[in-house]
């Protein structure tokens, strides 16, 4: 039984995802502040954490920082905050995705579903393919299926690997940015630009309508299996 836990302040939301998650077999805690969110999250460590931004004591970015220090577990934003640069601040504290309030319960049980699956298989799956390439990650090596390899420059390479380890999870510009150049080039944005561009030119069967390694415009880059 997978344990969510639920962190909003709203009675209504709240109830309706309580009874809709544990119709389907969820083992669901709920917390209506930070505070109490991370207290939950310490006594019965989650599996996915569904969080609002909005809670009364701090913002739920804080919950997201504080989450992290200890857990990879998905973290799914459920926010009325529509303005980018609030979702574009919350993945780059560590969350997995993010869907806007109004919300349909359909497609939030999808989102969990995908979430999940790709968590695990970032812990299972040390090697994927990225359209007719076999990328091996214990090896440190890109391979076609008929055996030859695909030379990576140490840039492509760390790119890939930090886009592979989180398979669908959308990462933002200045994480890609710090994660593979370091501090100092947050805004480096024609770099990433540029090596996307040579990945895809290298991995995808057509680079210009890529499969895998996808853009989300205004927000960053994700990796589809």
């Amino acid at each position: 039984m997978t344990r969510v836990l639920v962190v909003d302040d709203e009675p209504q939301i709240v109830r309706a995802l309580q009874i809709n998650l544990k119709a389907r077999g969820y083992e669901v805690y709920l917390a209506g502040t930070g505070t109490s969110a991370l207290k939950v999250a310490a006594q019965h460590p989650p599996e996915l954490v569904i969080l609002d931004l909005g809670l009364p004591d701090f913002d739920g970015v804080d919950v997201i920082r504080g989450l992290r220090g200890w857990t990879d577990a998905p973290i799914l934003v459920l926010s009325g905050r529509t303005d980018q640069t609030d979702k574009v601040e919350a993945l780059d504290a560590g969350a997995d995705d993010y869907v806007t309030k109004p919300f349909g319960i359909d497609e939030l049980l999808a989102r969990m579903r995908a979430v999940l699956r790709r968590s695990n298989i970032a812990q299972d799956q040390p090697v994927v393919t990225v359209g007719g390439s076999v990328v091996d990650l214990s090896a440190k090596r890109v391979t076609l299926e008929n055996g030859e390899d695909i030379r990576l420059t140490p840039t492509e390479w760390h790119l890939l690997e930090v886009l592979v380890r989180n398979p669908g999870k959308l990462m933002s510009q200045r994480q890609l940015l710090t994660e593979v150049w370091g501090p100092g080039y947050e805004t480096a944005s024609g770099n990433l630009r540029f090596y996307m561009g040579q990945l895809r030119r290298k991995l995808e069967p057509d680079p210009a309508r890529p499969k895998h390694l996808l853009t989300e415009p205004g927000m960053g880059y994700r990796f589809e299996p």
